[in-house]
């Protein structure tokens, strides 16, 4: 069975995370991936405090294995959940969209475990000065915000820059992603995409089932001349968007507008025509929902079958 560093540091059967998808990363689907062995994190999205401890206390009674909690350091209510996730005593914290230092010190004094997603080197290098226990190399084939390097790329130099485990996240939808990211020395992933058509998943069907039907090329980035890249479907509104972006009318206000509350709509309402469907470039990999703990023990069982067997190749 693959173990790693990762499982030990947060006491994890296996060394993947559950990436914290806005809209999607409820308590249902990060409780089930949690009892499953992994660490499931709930989406802080942009909840105030009070929504989110109130996820929290039901992935309590859900699970009584680790789990973590995304913190979007962009949300206006980056402040109340900060402190929150302190108050719930979360055993983890991945943060997102910034940098920790305004709550890192406070987080880890209190006894809990940071663990930042990072997009180079540079950011990775500061997480770890700051006393992140890991981070999370997240490439740009990811759903969601998006950086502009790969996962290939990236991993490997963010391993040789720091001495903390390194999870690899974008493009691992399996098992050969998994053991990729290990032979470039990460000590674990991070899956989102995967996730989405996970049984325990509460997202609307129609974003179920655009997920399934999806081909490689059916993502689309929009919001790079903000410079806020966000990787999703193809759809009409990423459609109208990456339009306007590119037109001689753009504006910001304009752009922004028509990003307004579309992932809620593509994730609770399953609206097609208004909705942006976050999804990352494996989506054609993605080919039939399945209970969290089958994809992770389908997804190590291959791995571990394809590290054994990569032996074969030397001489």
């Amino acid at each position: 069975m693959i173990h790693t560093e990762i499982c030990d540091l947060l006491g994890i059967e296996y060394p993947i995370f559950q990436g914290g998808m806005a809209w999607v990363s409820d308590a249902s689907l990060a409780g089930a991936v949690s009892n499953a062995g992994g660490l499931g994190i709930i989406a802080g999205m942009n909840s105030n405090g009070e929504q989110l401890r109130e996820q929290i206390r039901k992935i309590r009674e859900i699970t009584n294995k680790p789990y973590g909690v995304n913190v979007m350091l962009m949300s206006p209510y980056a402040d109340e959940v900060a402190q929150v996730v302190v108050e719930e005593k979360v055993p983890v914290v991945v943060t997102g969209a910034g940098l920790p230092s305004k709550y890192i010190k406070t987080w880890v004094e209190n006894g809990l475990k940071v663990v930042p997603v990072v997009p180079s080197v540079a950011i990775a290098r500061m997480c770890e000065r700051m006393g992140a226990c890991a981070v999370v190399a997240e490439g740009g084939e990811s759903g969601g915000h998006v950086g502009d390097l790969t996962t290939m790329a990236l991993t490997p130099q963010v391993v040789d820059a720091v001495k903390i485990p390194v999870l690899a996240a974008g493009g691992i939808g399996d098992g050969r992603g998994v053991a990729a990211a290990l032979m470039l020395g990460a000590k674990g992933v991070q899956v989102g995409t995967r996730f989405l058509v996970a049984t325990e998943c509460t997202i609307h069907e129609n974003y179920k089932q655009r997920v399934l039907k999806a081909k490689d090329i059916d993502t689309i980035v929009t919001g790079r001349r903000l410079g806020h890249p966000v990787r999703g479907l193809k759809s009409p509104v990423t459609r109208r968007m990456q339009d306007l972006e590119y037109s001689a009318d753009f504006t910001a206000e304009e752009f922004e507008k028509m990003g307004v509350g579309a992932m809620r709509k593509a994730a609770r309402e399953g609206d097609e025509q208004n909705g942006s469907f976050m999804c990352g470039q494996i989506a054609g990999l993605v080919n039939k929902e399945q209970p969290a703990a089958e994809i992770i023990r389908e997804m190590f069982a291959q791995a571990e079958e394809l590290l054994k067997g990569a032996a074969q190749w030397v001489r």
